[in-house]
Formats: C-alpha cells, structure tokens, sequence
C-alpha cells in the first residue's frame, strides 16, 4: 500500500467572533478566537469601529503572535469582527488572511468567512472580465465584489441580493462602520450562534467563545438568514427560499472539530461523543484489558466505549500541549516532523496489556501507523483500533480541506486492507447508522465525505489552489 504523508485528521476551517454595542471590543473579540484557535492557526485578524473608521490588524500565525506587537486595545470602537485562518480555499499568504478589509463608493467594508463557495471560481472570471481586480486568492473575496457591484450597491436588500449569488456553504461576519451582519448559507452547512452580553450582541462560530467572554447564548443564525445589528437594535431577514429538503449541517463538527464544550446545531458535544463512543462498543466489542483515547478529540467517544464495554479507561497517550495540530499546518513537511512530537507514551500503562485505542477519524492513515508501532514499542501484547465515525470515503467541497479522494485511505481500500496498513489486530469503524443515532434530527445533517451523497450538487470541480495565480 503506498504510504500516506498527511496526518490522520481532517485539516480545519476557521473560526469566526464578532461583537456590537459592547465597548472595548476588540478585547473581547480576541478572547473570544482565543475560544476558536483550535479552529484554525494559520493567521488571526480582527477589524473594529467606533463609527467613524475601521481599525484593523492582521497576520499569520496564532492570536498571541499576531498581536505582540499592537495589542487588541489599541484598535479602538464598540463593534467588529475577528477570524482565525485554516485555509480551505488559497494558500497560505498574508493577502489571504482575515478579515478582508476594503473600501467601496459608499465607505469602507469588512468581512469574515468560514466555508467554501462551490460556484467560485465561475464567478471570479465574470468580475476579473470585466476589469475587477483581486487582492487575494480566497473565494471569501467574492462577496465584497458582489456587494460593490454597481446594480447591488443601488438595489434595495443589497446584501441578501449578493448572497442569494453565493452557491456552497459558508458562515459569514460582514461589518460596516456602523454595523455588523451574521448569515449562513441555506443549508446551514457551517455553525454561527448569536449571544447577549448587557446590552450588545455577539456572534460565534462556537458557543465556547461565548462563555469565554461571559456572553448569554440566545439561538443560532438560521440558514439562509441575515442578521444584522446597528444602532436601530437587531433585525432578521432572508435572502432565499426555504430548504424543501434536509439541510446540510457539517457532521464532523460534532465528530471532531467542535470543543467538547460547545453546543452545536442544537447539541452538546460533548454528550453526542460519548453516545457515539457507546454505540461504537455495541457494534464492535473486543476481548481487552484496557481503553484509550487518542487526545483530545477522542476523549469522550473513549469514556462512552469504556463506559458500554465495561473495559477500563486509562491515558496511555499523553498529549504534549505545546506542539499545535499536527494537520493544521499547511506543508507536508511540517506536519511529518511534528507527527512523533505531539503523542508521548506512558509505559507503565500499557505495556503487556490488550488496548483499545479509539480515535475520532482515521483520513490517511500515517500518524495511527505510526502510534501503534510506538504502543508496541512500548510493550503493548495487542492494539485494537476503534474509530467513532465511518471511513471517510469521500473528498469534501464544502469547508473541510480533503478536496481529492486520493488524500483519503479508506477511498482505495478495504478496512482489512486499512488494518494491515497500520498494523493493528483490529479495526472496527462506527456505521453511518450509528453515527446518525446519536442525534435528534439525523436528517439534517451532510455526510458526503462517508457516504458521497451530498446536500446540494457540485458544480464546479475544487481543490485548495482554484483560485491562484501561478
């Protein structure tokens, strides 16, 4: 079989923070991504108001790093937005970090982005035909040339008129001067929450960054909504016809990416990990002495199969919180050096013991291959491989950066075949069906990447560098 250079984990999108009517908000915003880091550690930004300019700073790398040298209190205004990087869509650049900032005929704009656009590229060409000039290579751009385009800028409802062009799934912040906007696609594919904090309003990816910064979670953006809060107070409308059908909420968010502590799409995360983790040891019991997760996001699907199994759980790994998410990085070449660095060890825990090693996913199959040689090493008599979701089959358009079925193990080959790849004694996956037991409306929910059958049709072929010029 030949051998997979990525590590095991999807790579991440981006997490977005906004905040209104709050003073020193750009303190807060900054709080709260630190919340969303995990969400994306490529390059932080945020962009603030006080109503007569927009203040912005911007960079790569993690939020302590962008801000060493202008603190968050030196952007000044009781509103913005904030936004932390995986890039899905353009490389790895500072013209692509966010929020994008610019200036139309009517003042200056800025907005944040979490998602990819499906029809992107079809609509780059129009606007850069007809003499439109790009500064970045992310498919975010493409609303804030809709939104200056001549017959929208005139039209009422101008901004519901520019997103009902957008095809694809996103989440995005949009702010003005003088107001701030929160919408999601149609199908709801990405999470964006809307809390109160005193009198003002704030948005997040995730409803941990609300509780960072003492926010009161009041519901999520609806799909196809457009939020928008000013100095009048807080509105609602929408910029498209209801889904007939199911929607297409993101299923790895509860599978992987969300924090555990964090509601999303009305459900605990947390609790949603364990239920997957017990129904995992219901499908696939196994004769062992010992349970483990593969930190962190296989915690809890651990605890529910030691839980159901009655096998015992204990912390072989040990998870060393100074190396960042191996997949995150961009180049293979960090990742592969930074794979044996992020895992320790204990010895004592598992050496001549029967391990259950449950993990969240398995998307290429390089980093498990080598943490079970290193179990062994360490004295382990047999490691079973338990993963709390199905094979991801399947390439993902819509935010998540496996775009190419050949990235995917489990694409070309069969689960004995993944198996002896990574050299376990056994590997057993959880069903689609059980995966979708674990939640109240299992219809709602998008899962291409297992099954290849996705919420809305793909027009355009994608990949990660559509959008560059080379």
């Amino acid at each position: 079989m030949k051998e997979h250079l990525f590590a095991d984990h999807p790579r991440e999108h981006c997490g977005l923070f906004s905040v209104f009517g709050v003073p020193g908000a750009a303190q807060l915003i900054y709080t709260g991504l630190f919340a969303l880091q995990h969400r994306g550690q490529e390059g932080a930004g945020i962009a603030t108001s006080a109503g007569a300019k927009v203040h912005s700073t911007k960079g790569e790398g993690l939020l302590n790093e962008v801000f060493t040298v202008r603190p968050p209190t030196a952007l000044p205004g009781h509103l913005g937005i904030g936004h932390v990087r995986y890039s899905t869509t353009g490389s790895s650049r500072p013209q692509n970090v966010q929020p994008i900032v610019c200036e139309c005929s009517d003042g200056l704009w800025a907005l944040a982005h979490n998602g990819n656009l499906t029809n992107a590229k079809r609509l780059r060409h129009i606007y850069q035909d007809s003499g439109a000039i790009f500064q970045t290579s992310t498919d975010s751009e493409i609303l804030m040339h809709i939104i200056a385009d001549p017959q929208y800028r005139t039209r009422t409802r101008r901004v519901e008129r520019a997103l009902s062009e957008l095809e694809g799934a996103f989440a995005f912040l949009i702010m003005t001067k003088h107001s701030v906007m929160a919408t999601r696609d149609r199908f709801g594919f990405r999470p964006l929450s809307i809390g109160r904090l005193g009198q003002g309003y704030v948005f997040a990816s995730e409803t941990c960054a609300l509780d960072q910064v003492g926010a009161t979670f009041e519901r999520d953006v609806l799909p196809g909504e457009l939020v928008v809060v000013d100095e009048k107070g807080i509105r609602s409308s929408t910029f498209c016809e209801p889904v007939a059908g199911p929607l297409g909420q993101c299923i790895f968010e509860h599978v992987y990416f969300a924090r555990p502590d964090s509601i999303v799409f009305g459900q605990n995360v947390h609790e949603t990990r364990i239920k997957l983790g017990r129904q995992l040891a219901r499908e696939h019991p196994v004769a062992a002495d010992l349970v483990m997760p593969v930190p962190d996001s296989g915690n809890e699907a651990a605890l529910g199969f030691s839980q159901a199994s009655g096998i015992p759980m204990d912390y072989g790994f040990i998870r060393n919180h100074y190396i960042g998410r191996t997949f995150i990085m961009p180049e293979m070449a960090q990742r592969q050096d930074s794979i044996d660095l992020k895992l320790a060890i204990v010895p004592g825990v598992v050496r001549d013991q029967r391990v259950v090693v449950v993990d969240d996913s398995i998307v290429r199959g390089s980093t498990c291959k080598r943490r079970i040689a290193a179990l062994r090493r360490a004295g382990a008599k047999e490691v079973h491989m338990r993963v709390s979701c199905p094979p991801v089959r399947h390439p993902c358009f819509f935010g998540i950066d496996f775009p190419s079925s050949g990235e995917l193990i489990a694409a070309g080959h069969s689960v004995p075949e993944i198996r002896d790849y990574i050299q376990a004694d056994s590997l057993a996956y959880l069903s689609l069906e059980g995966l979708l037991g674990a939640f109240e409306q299992p219809g709602d929910f998008c899962t291409g990447c297992y099954s290849g059958k996705y919420p809305v049709a793909v027009t355009e072929e994608h990949s990660k560098q559509d959008l560059e010029k080379t």
